[in-house]
């Protein structure tokens, strides 16, 4: 019966867990790659069109 109550609450605690922090992280992270990725294009196109056509 211990065993039973201790993995119950084992597990309530590990979605919790995962709720509250892993998941925030997680999408935290994406949107700071996502702004990161927006301002490196921004910054590509500004560059390729500030240098003109690439001579060949």
């Amino acid at each position: 019966m211990g065993r039973i109550v201790a993995l119950v609450l084992g597990t309530l605690a590990a979605v919790f867990v995962l709720f509250n922090f892993i998941l925030p992280m997680v999408a935290v992270l994406f949107k700071v790659a996502l702004i990161i990725g927006v301002i490196s294009l921004v910054v590509f196109i500004a560059v390729r069109v500030i240098s003109g056509s690439p001579s060949q």
